[in-house]
């Protein structure tokens, strides 16, 4: 494919009407062209004993109105972190934002002081948990737990109050909601539970709602139920989800764009067709290979060599190059690659140990020259 037909292909699949397309089932894309949340440099370390861990490092990516971005990636590659260090709510001591910018609807969420972050978190950006049972109080009734934030966002109390409680609870599809809002978490299922998790989220109506793996505990009907649901909420509301998951299959249906993660870092995103279709990075090639194809008999699934880098001992360059199939040098191991757009909407960390195109694209790189001569990895 020449670069002009690849560029074409790229606008054409993030043009509005491409958004809007039903492919998946759960609904058209309410996607549009306002960015909501921008995420600029965005850096999170801990102090141990050990040393400095960088659980998020130098992490840039947007999200649109109605979009949902789906963040995948190993254990312990920076995805909750990061939500966190959105949300304001690294545990510190150890933990601290050192750096970058958070950007939600004009504001930066890092200048904001705590009282003033305490009116946004639950407002304009929420989250979901990925445990219902730990996320809700046992004691508390639904209705309390719920008109929380109604009562601190929107200052309701009384008849008003009690109706928002019940249209929350209506909008994520629960049945009778004015008796389950007198229920306690425990004499509800675990599907039920997590939709009342859900109806927190949107409860105030933010702009942003952090999806922290939320259907890891359901069995695959009731996850899928719940991913529908999530869908035609962001259609009503015009929310941006990020949805933090492990699983490409509720990724390809759910999301409209992808960022992959590692070690800390983004290594490469784009919308979704282009990851599935067209990935650079040897870590999203891995990751996607290791999912079985129904369509094809599958034997041994393959498997990412090695482990993920020590966050307290990470190579100043690319974390990735011990474990990737192509042929790597100290030189590698030095030298930071910079995420890069290399096609409209699609950015990868270009590294030469990492992407086996790097030399069409190391114009794109400062550090490019450096590697004129050298034959291209992999090939």
């Amino acid at each position: 494919m020449d670069e002009s037909t690849s560029t074409m292909n790229a606008a054409v699949a993030n043009s509005p009407a491409a958004r809007q397309l039903d492919r998946d089932g759960f609904g058209k894309s309410a996607a549009s062209d306002d960015v909501v949340l921008d995420v600029r440099d965005l850096r999170t370390h801990f102090t141990t004993r050990w040393g400095t861990v960088k659980a998020v490092d130098g992490v840039s990516y947007h999200v649109r109105r109605g979009e949902t971005l789906g963040v995948v990636g190993e254990s312990g590659s920076g995805k909750s972190v990061t939500a966190l260090s959105l949300m304001r709510l690294v545990p510190s001591p150890p933990g601290q934002i050192v750096g970058g910018e958070v950007i939600l609807n004009g504001r930066d969420l890092l200048k904001l002081s705590e009282r003033e972050m305490t009116k946004v978190r639950g407002g304009d950006i929420s989250m979901i948990l990925q445990d219902p049972m730990s996320a809700l109080n046992p004691v508390f009734t639904i209705r309390n737990q719920v008109g929380e934030a109604i009562k601190i966002h929107q200052g309701l109390k009384g008849r008003p109050l009690w109706d928002a409680i019940v249209d929350s609870l209506r909008k994520v599809r629960i049945p009778a909601p004015a008796l389950r809002a007198k229920d306690y978490p425990h004499q509800l299922s675990g599907g039920m539970r997590q939709r009342v998790v859900g109806a927190i989220g949107i409860s105030s109506k933010p702009s942003v709602i952090i999806a922290d793996e939320p259907t890891t505990s359901l069995d695959v009907t009731i996850q899928a139920a719940y991913l529908r649901l999530l869908r035609q909420i962001q259609q009503e509301e015009g929310v941006g989800i990020i949805f933090i998951t492990h699983d490409f299959g509720i990724v390809a249906k759910m999301c409209d764009r992808v960022a992959v993660m590692y070690a800390g870092r983004v290594v490469e995103t784009a919308d979704v067709r282009t990851i599935f279709n067209n990935p650079l990075h040897e870590y999203t090639k891995a990751l996607i290979t290791s999912v079985p194809k129904l369509e094809e008999k599958t034997g041994r699934l393959p498997q990412i060599e090695g482990q993920p880098p020590l966050l307290y001992n990470l190579p100043p360059g690319d974390a990735f190059a011990p474990r990737s199939p192509l042929p790597h040098t100290d030189k590698d191991l030095q030298i930071r690659p910079d995420l890069v757009e290399v096609e409209p909407g699609h950015f990868v960390q270009l590294a030469h140990s990492s992407v086996k195109e790097f030399h069409k694209y190391a114009h794109l790189v400062p550090y490019g020259d450096e590697y004129k001569g050298d034959g291209c990895p992999g090939s």
